[in-house]
């Protein structure tokens, strides 16, 4: 992936169509724009998540992440290219076993919230379901590397898991949902 942008408002999206990596137009709803965009704002919203300062460990975990979406991104942006391999699941995966070696088992469901780390934890979690519920819908019409999907899942597993980790490590307890006759 060499293609970089020297200028950024080159007009030729006014016509309601933007440009992939292989230099074909589409349109801006197409879903693998759809799809695009979805990831891209789940790299936002994890950089937004690094700058409430999580601790060290995971702030290196997050960037990593980042740059796996990057990948992931341009895999979308160009049809037919691969970035993302099983080995990027694997480290997903490894990373939530050890995190979620750090918890006790959930006695009820989690409201989204607590010390700001976490609450943007939830916020990339609820952000990258909605990225792979776009690359779910581009897959139903085009080819999809599969580690792509499995990336994604596992992403939002994990900031799941962040989420109540980073609530611990800050002394804030999970915020448990009450059922309304409980309230």
């Amino acid at each position: 992936m060499s293609i970089r942008v020297s200028i950024v408002s080159t007009r030729t999206g006014d016509d309601g169509t933007t440009g992939l990596g292989d230099k074909t137009r589409v349109p801006k709803d197409a879903p693998r724009i759809a799809a695009l965009g979805d990831v891209d704002e789940l790299n936002s919203a994890i950089g937004l998540w690094r700058a409430a300062s999580p601790p060290a460990e995971v702030d290196a975990l997050l960037g990593r992440i980042q740059h796996d979406l990057f990948d992931l991104g341009g895999e979308l942006c160009i049809p037919g290219w691969t970035a993302l391999k099983d080995d990027h699941v694997l480290r997903l995966d490894e990373a939530l076993g050890y995190y979620n070696a750090e918890l006790g088992p959930l006695q009820e469901f989690i409201l989204p919230g607590g010390c700001p780390a976490a609450a943007h934890a939830h916020m990339a979690r609820t952000i990258a379901r909605r990225a792979e519920r776009s690359v779910v819908a581009l897959s139903r019409q085009e080819t999809v590397n599969p580690p792509v999907l499995r990336y994604l899942n596992r992403l939002s597993d994990l900031c799941f898991v962040l989420a109540r980790y980073l609530n611990r490590a800050a002394g804030v307890p999970d915020i448990l949902w009450e059922r309304d006759d409980q309230r």
